[in-house]
């Protein structure tokens, strides 16, 4: 994971440990979130939304879903976010924070789960694929070099034949 520490331009001095943990927690569970995000933005392609946008989402999906050692409520969550937004995106940028994110919230389980499996399993597939190639790479290899030894076996005893005669 890359490094979330030192000063920043927002802020007077290093970040506070939890912005720190809910920064490292949204990484961490970021293709998760991008598919519940996708799941409940179907018209926006994540890449294209603003990104002030899209990870104010990404850190407001993580502090709603996943964090488990804080107890705050959905709404105080979508109205610091929705805060947010209107502080650092777009003049559209509150509204489309408000509407996924109280999606999200009345969603008894995060959407886009299935989309997450999907992509777990092409990832898998795509592994499997990986791994089959390098091994058959690596069997055309050894096999070349028993060839490769084969004809070096044979060349000494040619040679041997031809140094006794």
């Amino acid at each position: 994971m890359p490094a979330v520490e030192g000063d920043f331009l927002i802020s007077k001095g290093p970040l506070d440990p939890y912005a720190l943990e809910l920064c490292r927690g949204a990484y961490e569970h970021i293709d998760r979130i991008d598919c519940a995000l996708r799941a409940v933005a179907k018209n926006w392609d994540l890449m294209r939304m603003p990104g002030a946008d899209r990870n104010l989402l990404r850190i407001a999906v993580y502090e709603m879903r996943f964090l488990t050692d804080e107890e705050v409520s959905d709404a105080i969550v979508i109205n610091e976010a929705v805060e947010l937004a209107k502080a650092y995106g777009t003049d559209q940028s509150a509204s489309f924070v408000n509407g996924v994110l109280g999606k999200i919230a009345r969603s008894e389980e995060l959407p886009g789960e299935d989309l997450y499996q999907e992509l777990l399993a092409e990832d898998r597939a795509r592994e499997e694929a990986q791994a089959a190639e390098a091994a058959a790479k690596v069997a055309a290899a050894q096999a070349t070099a028993g060839v490769l030894a084969e004809d070096v076996d044979a060349a000494e005893a040619v040679e041997a034949d031809s140094v006794e005669e």
